[in-house]
């Protein structure tokens, strides 16, 4: 239900934080499932599937964001203006308009998926993936009409729809996705057919998320409004008003997609030259997406930081309060980097362990190491993208990553045909760095933040330090005292992310990287625990 009655602001901000409050859950679980489920995936199929829809799955994503073209975020902006108007029948005519103008593009870009397969796939390198291509792109007629429907509840405050959508869409995408695998699997189908049954499970998702945004909508009574007898406007100008605060969102939007984007069209081919044929170059490019699932679990967190960030700064920025902008970003950027540096340094550490745990061999560990240290540099890229964007700086995280777009390309060209995956990995390195330090320096300059070399190198590398000695010391007891296998690498690998844990935060604490009163900052900490460390003289 959606009445509208007047709020005071205590309570209005209230239900924005209670509603921002949902919709940060749900896209926190929508996104650890979707990451998730890669591992099983390529237990199950194999690195030759789990290549394919690597390649694919990046493609799906970037056609669906300029579908989309930034409108989800648009409808919200303008219905929310209608809203506080109480022009309930103005706010209904953006979502129609908006779903007419959604439909057109989606129906466009299924059309250029469905009968471009071939032609996208021999781009790419991989033939075999002219399958999964034609299959995901039903879910082209499905997304953008849901994505639509969201920005619509969005603009009206209520994230529930969008929130229980998001979860269902995923869940049904990964049962789908595992059922389909499972029947294939059973009928000995190859792997350009497994991985197009893989890709259909986000057909099946949006259906579903869809579904479940048909259902709030439909069941909901319609707002009694005092302006109904109101001319609305007309569809023409709408279109147009639409049109030109989407463009400039999606713009930006689809940056990190083409980034992501560069290794489906350059590394399956470049590995088939190399490997002498497109079923090895698409192994090993399995072997390659083994790192990415981990390294995007700690950007998640990063990009949930990101959610409140943008708004906080936003806010500071607007009230001229420069102390609280300067502030807020270095507790971010502080905060981001303790956390990259040890899943950076870690996963670099423990790479083999975590690589037979999850995928069943230590093919690909050298690669899984180097692209460890993209957890850091990416994690920094987006907290200093936020900031950018609350700054007002909208553009300049987008041309960053492009920068590192063209950056990864030339890397892969140039690094791949000598050292395969592992330089494809070095790339990868080269082009987040590029982008993590051009948005940094970008995010000091803009909001005179300090990033001293003491607190922020030479202390943490201290406890970097003292947390890789204790893996390799567990690593070269593991080796001494275990059988070899999956069992004695999982008890390698979760042993030593609590090893890892204890000796970086006690380290960083002897250190002085953290002081007394950041710890008072952090959620839970309790006077009990400030006296604990500090008998123990963890901190002074």
């Amino acid at each position: 239900m959606m009445d509208n009655p007047r709020k005071d602001k205590g309570s209005a901000t209230g239900m924005l934080l209670k509603g921002a409050a949902v919709l940060g859950l749900a896209a926190v679980l929508s996104k650890l499932i979707g990451t998730l489920q890669k591992i099983p995936l390529q237990n199950m199929a194999g690195d030759a599937v789990f290549g394919i829809y690597n390649a694919v799955y990046p493609l799906y994503i970037l056609i669906l964001f300029l579908a989309t073209a930034g409108f989800p975020l648009v409808v919200s902006k303008f219905v929310a203006e209608q809203v506080a108007q109480r022009k309930y029948r103005a706010a209904a005519r953006v979502l129609q308009v908006s779903i007419a103008v959604l439909m057109c593009t989606g129906v466009a870009c299924f059309l250029l998926l469905f009968f471009g397969s071939g032609w996208i796939a021999g781009l790419m390198g991989t033939p075999k993936a002219e399958p999964a291509i034609r299959s995901v792109s039903f879910a082209l007629l499905l997304v953008p009409v849901m994505s639509a429907l969201r920005g619509y509840y969005q603009g009206y405050q209520n994230m529930v729809p969008t929130a229980v959508s998001q979860v269902v869409e995923q869940t049904v995408r990964v049962a789908t996705m595992f059922g389909l695998l499972l029947w294939f699997l059973k009928e000995n189908y190859g792997p350009d057919s497994i991985a197009a049954g893989a890709t259909f499970g986000s057909v099946a998702g949006a259906a579903a998320g869809l579904a479940v945004m048909l259902w709030f909508r439909f069941r909901e009574p319609r707002p009694s409004s005092l302006t109904d007898n109101e001319p609305l406007e007309k569809i023409g100008p709408l279109v147009k008003r639409l049109v030109a605060y989407a463009l400039p969102i999606c713009l930006g939007s689809v940056a990190l997609p083409i980034l992501t984007l560069v290794d489906s069209f350059t590394m399956p081919r470049l590995l088939a030259e190399r490997a002498g044929g497109e079923a090895e170059g698409l192994y090993q490019f399995g072997l390659y997406n083994h790192g990415l699932p981990l390294v995007q679990l700690v950007a998640m967190i990063a990009s949930s930081m990101s959610a409140a960030l943008v708004p906080a700064i936003a806010e500071a920025r607007l009230r001229g309060d420069r102390e609280a902008v300067r502030s807020r970003t270095e507790a971010a950027l502080r905060l981001t980097w303790f956390i990259g540096l040890a899943a950076s340094f870690g996963l670099a550490a423990l790479a083999a362990p975590l690589n037979m745990m999850f995928f069943k061999t230590t093919e690909g560990s050298a690669a899984m190491a180097v692209l460890g240290f993209t957890a850091l540099l990416s994690t920094l890229n987006i907290v200093a993208g936020s900031v950018l964007q609350g700054c007002g700086a909208v553009t300049a995280p987008a041309v960053y990553l492009l920068v590192a777009a063209a950056l990864k390309v030339a890397g892969n060209e140039l690094l791949m045909p000598r050292w395969g995956i592992d330089g494809a990995a070095v790339a990868a390195v080269a082009a987040y760095l590029a982008a993590g330090g051009l948005a940094l320096a970008h995010a000091l300059r803009a909001t005179g933040a300090r990033f001293p070399l003491a607190a922020y190198v030479y202390r943490p590398l201290t406890a970097v330090a003292a947390m890789c000695a204790g893996l390799l010391a567990l690593r070269a007891l593991a080796a001494y005292a275990l059988p070899p296998g999956r069992g004695a690498a999982a008890v390698v690998a979760l042993a030593g992310v609590a090893l890892g844990a204890v000796l970086y935060g006690v380290t960083l604490l002897r250190a002085g990287a953290l002081t007394e009163g950041e710890l008072r900052l952090v959620p839970k900490v309790k006077e009990k625990h400030i006296a604990l460390l500090k008998k123990y003289r963890f901190i002074r």
